[in-house]
Order: C-alpha cells, then sequence, then structure tokens
C-alpha cells in the first residue's frame, strides 16, 4: 500500500470512530423551574442537528415527558427491569427522531436484583445507549436517593434555575451536595424564566460567585431562556415549543444552548463506563 492510500485509510479510521456517548442528567432544587420543557426542547434541537439522541423520563414521582410530547406510553423501563421487554421495544421515536425512554417506577428494586438480570440489564441498555450521541437523563427535583442516583451516573449535569430566591437557593444546595460527595463535578447552570438578560446573568452570578468562593467550584454557565407565553401556548397544544413556535425567543435561545453543548468537551474518562454499570452500581 503506497503513503497516498495509507494516509486515506487513516483519515478513514478517523471518520468512522464513533465518540462516546454523552450522558447528562438534566435535575433542579426545587420543582416548577421548566426543568422537563427545558430538556425535551434541547433534545430536538440536537436530534434537528443530525446528532442521535435519546430522552430518559426519570423523573419518579412526576414524570410528564410523554404528557408534554403528547404520547401515551405502553411500556416503560419498569419492563426492562423485570425482563419483561428490552429497551429497544419500550423507546418511542418522538419528534424530530428524538428517542423517548418512558421511565415508570421500581427503580429501588434494582437492589434486589440477582447478579445475572443485572448484567443483562446492564448490557441491554449499555448497548442501546452506546448508539445514541447523547443520552439526556430527566430526574426529579430535590435531593433524594433516586435523584442523586441518576446525576451521579451522568457524566455531566445541567442544573435548571430560576430567578426565585427559593429556587437559587435550592439549586445553590443540590450543587453543593453534588461537589461534597463527589458525586458530579461537570456542572452546567441554566437559567429558565427571568424577565431580561440582566435578570438572568445576576440569577446566574449568585449562585456562580458563591461556588467559587465556598465551594472553590467553578460552575459552567450553559445559556439562558427568557420567560416567554408561547412556552406555555405550546404546553397547552401538548408540543414542544421549538416546533410549535420555531421563530419565538425562547425556541432561539434554547437553540443557542444546544449550541453551547455541542461545543462542549466530550469528557471520556468517564464515557468509558457505561451509564448502565454505573446507575446499577448505585442501587447496590
Amino acid at each position: 500500500m503506497d503513503q497516498a492510500a495509507k494516509l486515506r485509510e487513516r483519515a478513514l479510521n478517523r471518520r468512522n470512530l464513533k465518540a462516546p456517548t454523552r450522558v447528562i442528567a438534566v435535575t433542579s432544587g426545587k420543582g416548577g423551574v421548566g426543568k422537563t420543557n427545558l430538556v425535551v426542547n434541547l433534545a430536538i434541537c440536537l436530534a434537528s442537528s443530525g446528532r442521535k439522541v435519546a430522552l430518559l423520563d426519570a423523573d419518579l414521582g412526576t414524570a410528564n415527558v410523554d404528557v408534554l410530547l403528547g404520547i401515551i406510553p405502553k411500556h416503560s423501563l419498569y419492563d426492562v427491569l423485570n425482563g419483561r421487554k428490552k429497551i429497544e421495544e419500550i423507546t418511542i421515536k418522538g419528534p424530530a427522531g428524538v428517542n423517548f425512554i418512558p421511565g415508570g417506577s421500581g427503580y429501588d428494586e434494582m437492589m434486589f436484583l440477582s447478579k445475572l438480570k443485572k448484567k443483562a440489564i446492564e448490557e441491554g441498555i449499555g448497548n442501546f445507549t452506546g448508539k445514541q450521541d447523547f443520552l439526556f437523563i430527566d430526574t426529579g427535583a430535590g435531593i433524594s436517593r433516586n435523584v442523586l442516583a441518576f446525576v451521579s451516573a451522568a457524566s455531566e449535569v445541567i442544573v435548571v434555575v430560576t430567578p426565585e430566591p427559593t429556587s437559587i437557593a435550592d439549586a445553590y444546595a443540590l450543587i453543593k451536595v453534588l461537589w461534597k460527595f463527589n458525586l458530579n463535578e461537570r456542572i452546567h447552570l441554566l437559567v429558565n424564566m427571568a424577565t431580561s438578560f440582566s435578570e438572568a446573568r445576576q440569577t446566574a452570578e449568585r449562585i456562580t460567585a458563591a461556588a467559587k468562593h465556598f465551594l472553590k467550584k467553578e460552575i459552567n454557565v450553559l445559556g439562558y431562556v427568557l420567560d416567554d407565553e408561547c412556552v406555555g401556548k405550546a404546553v397547552k397544544k401538548q408540543m414542544p415549543f421549538v416546533l410549535q413556535y420555531p421563530r419565538a425567543r425562547a425556541s432561539y435561545q434554547i437553540k443557542n444552548v444546544a449550541k453551547n453543548l455541542m461545543m462542549g468537551k466530550v469528557h471520556t474518562d468517564l464515557a468509558k463506563e457505561r451509564f448502565a454499570s454505573r446507575i446499577l452500581r448505585f442501587f447496590g
């Protein structure tokens, strides 16, 4: 093989190398901050740009990704855990090709699974995850065991916050727990429902300044999505706002967030260890 042919072969091999899946938990210190709505629209933006995206609804108490998408799932991840279904069988193709995985309940039952069953679940979920560019996990709010399990299993975490003082306080408390117990150190901040860019910046600065001063931790600000009446209108129609109102202010802003996320570094050290093995380990 001549030198030119070798160079062409190397270039082809580099193009065929798949970057590791970015597993991103999206969470918040308190409920009512628009977390689920943001992650649904963020996933659609990335899928529309040609990325392979999966979205797992892991908000155990108030799972509502299906409501926002206007979907009624017949099965959930609970059926996978019980061995009744494979993860491909419960996955629903959503808007822009987003692979939606209904969550359901029963995660605590993973503590009582046999080693053989855990291995089968790990391989099934792991193989599916490995085919995606992004896997988003929509967690519940707060610092419950289930929330921290999914956040710690992810390679990155997005904390959604609004300008409300309680939201800011709870978001910082969540970040402090993640940092103190070394659950996840790759933290992004996303400000939602601010009335102006000035208010959004002030909200972000309050949290980033506190984290830098008290935790000696730099928090990456992923972006802002300002308050927009089109978001509420789209929710009532059970449609993602980026599709229902593509020219709305919120749509442009969530697209910018998607761009910022795509420019982020892929963390290959954590990505080498599959999401499934980390989540099963957390539950014992």
